[in-house]
């Protein structure tokens, strides 16, 4: 009864501080999910290597999802960005303030558009500062009745790179090509000011600077994105990460190879958890 109470209350406490809105506090709930799951194993089996098995569904998790809807994903292969007027910014987190911030901080509106991803609809904000040699997009996301918004800053040198500075809450679902660099912050970093700080400071990294920075052109900048999805796409294709689909002509569906990928990613998010 002891150890029965003893799991209970650990169960509990680990849902309590899942409940905080501060990062740290959440994470180590996470964490007490993992301890209280290892001591069950462990005190029903009365063997400590049971409590390890006991975090293995844990891990096995994420393939519920990639054995479901993630393996019937198919993925178009010449996607193109509508132009149409977007949603109520307010439905989405952090999205209003951040346009506002853009504003703020000299950024130009350039347009709205929008794009279909597999049931996730993707309204995009593109927006331009020559001085600062970058530009800045926030994406709305709706899936069903989930609905996200994220900041990203872009900076291109004239060696082709793309450096790229995002507080996208997730981990990346395809592989970036080798000119894609792409610096990830945590997701409660949603303010410009933050973003554009940590941007400065990849870019500096990157030995990026004025002189091999380009300046964007705002009437390219559409092109331009279409233009890295169907690069990074050729790149998965090369890396087998994703495949030709065989029942819709130009789709690409995720390989086993690009599942395993995603179970990787998954992983990372489960201990990143934002």
């Amino acid at each position: 009864m002891q150890k029965t109470l003893l799991v209970i209350g650990l169960v509990v406490m680990a849902i309590g501080l899942r409940s905080s809105r501060t990062p740290m506090i959440r994470k180590l709930g996470a964490l007490l999910f993992l301890v209280t799951s290892f001591l069950a194993a462990a005190f029903i089996a009365h063997c400590w290597w049971a409590g390890v098995l006991g975090l293995v569904p844990w891990l096995m998790l994420p393939w519920v999802e990639l054995l479901t809807r993630i393996r019937r994903l198919r993925l178009p292969g010449d996607n193109r960005l509508r132009h149409r007027e977007l949603p109520d910014p307010s439905f989405f987190p952090h999205a209003a303030e951040a346009a506002m911030d853009l504003e703020e901080y000299g950024f130009e509106h350039v347009g709205d558009c929008d794009w279909e991803w597999s049931g996730m609809q993707q309204y995009l904000q593109i927006y331009w500062h020559p001085e600062e040699m970058a530009e800045a997009t926030i994406c709305l996301c709706e899936q069903g009745d989930v609905a996200f918004s994220f900041l990203s800053m872009t900076s291109r040198d004239r060696s082709g790179r793309i450096l790229r500075t995002t507080n996208f809450p997730f981990s990346p679902t395809l592989k970036c090509p080798p000119h894609m660099l792409w610096n990830h912050v945590p997701c409660e970093r949603n303010s410009v000011e933050l973003i554009l700080g940590d941007h400065h400071r990849f870019l500096e990294k990157c030995g990026a600077n004025s002189e091999t920075l380009m300046v964007p052109d705002p009437d390219s900048i559409e092109d331009s994105i279409e233009a890295e999805m169907k690069c990074q796409l050729r790149h998965n294709l090369e890396e087998g990460i994703i495949r030709p689909s065989h029942d819709q002509e130009g789709t690409f569906e995720y390989s086993t190879r690009g599942l395993f990928f995603l179970w990787r990613q998954f992983v990372k998010d489960m201990v990143r958890l934002c």
